[in-house]
């Protein structure tokens, strides 16, 4: 068998475990703690599934058969040879621990030019900052009407609120792939045939549904420390606001960034929000709490550097294997 099929294969079934139980959860993780106390796993699990599926083939019919909805137009197919296959198993790695790096850049590095990966890291960087920025302004405001230490909702608006998850987790979920696939994508040929995308879906649906059946895993502790995450009602403002953010970058342009840290920047700036609002939510308390997940994209960062240099400037050049 060609090892060439053999490295594509094995490249894409890591980056999609990977990226779906890493990233996914940035979405999903929410949805998943307010949610479970009054759904069965396998009903969230298929509804994010059916949104899945419309969001893939949607993009495939939109994009002419690309179902990363354009974003790799700047990073041309590739042979898969080994090392790319690298990048998805140490992601793999860092997702089985618990730490939401990015896997944009940690896959997507193997793939990009160094120029390419400069371009997604500074567009990163203005998201996060953005979407801190945001986060800060909007839950300044929202602490004036509410204590989301609490989950204080009056009862005629209870059902509102509860309704409002399932419709904001949708969006931001559509959103969110939009994005993300991307990086499973960029393993496979640009235009699928109708038989590819139907695989593809499938392989996708059974890895949502492991998801949900070990409720997010490791790395939803990252969602679940944060402050009324549960809650159906700060469930539905996050979610809002993270989509909002993640659809304006979208529509900037088509290329590539990190979701993850613009995720950790709406967290970020939430939390000092709350934190600036209410007398008893100790800043000592939160600053540790963000600087451990900056740390953590930092890190990932690294180790995505350190493999776009080691395939540009050693691997390639001197064809060792």
């Amino acid at each position: 068998m060609d090892m060439t099929l053999i490295y594509t294969v094995i490249g894409f079934a890591l980056a999609g475990y990977s990226v779906i139980a890493n990233d996914s959860i940035q979405t999903l993780g929410t949805f998943i703690a307010s949610k479970k106390k009054w759904f069965k796993w396998y009903t969230l699990a298929g509804s994010a599934s059916a949104v899945m599926i419309i969001a893939l083939a949607w993009g495939w019919y939109s994009y002419d058969g690309d179902i990363s909805y354009g974003r790799l137009t700047r990073i041309p197919y590739q042979e898969i040879q080994w090392y790319h296959a690298v990048a998805p198993a140490i992601l793999l790695l860092l997702t089985r621990i618990g730490i939401p790096v990015s896997t944009t850049f940690l896959v997507l590095s193997a793939f990009a030019s160094t120029v390419v990966l400069e371009k997604m890291l500074m567009k990163s960087v203005v998201g996060y900052g953005l979407a801190a920025m945001v986060a800060y302004i909007a839950w300044i405001v929202v602490s004036k009407f509410i204590n989301e230490k609490f989950d204080e909702v009056d009862e005629k608006w209870v059902g509102f609120w509860r309704n409002s998850v399932w419709i904001s987790s949708g969006w931001l979920w559509w959103v969110w792939l939009s994005h993300d696939v991307a990086n499973i994508a960029v393993y496979l040929p640009r235009q699928l045939d109708l038989t590819l995308l139907l695989i593809v879906m499938g392989y996708f649906t059974a890895l949502l549904f492991y998801i949900f059946y070990i409720q997010g895993g490791p790395i939803q502790k990252v969602v679940l420390e944060k402050t009324g995450t549960r809650y159906a009602r700060s469930a539905t403002i996050i979610n809002v606001i993270y989509a909002g953010v993640l659809f304006y970058f979208k529509e900037l342009n088509d290329l590539p960034m990190s979701t993850t840290w613009v995720f950790v920047g709406l967290l970020c700036g939430r939390e000092l929000a709350i934190a600036s609002m209410n007398k008893e939510y100790k800043l000592g308390y939160v600053f540790p709490l963000i600087g451990k997940d900056f740390l953590k994209m930092v890190f990932g960062l690294t180790v995505s550097v350190g493999i776009v240099l080691a395939i540009h400037y050693i691997i390639i050049p001197n064809n060792w294997f």
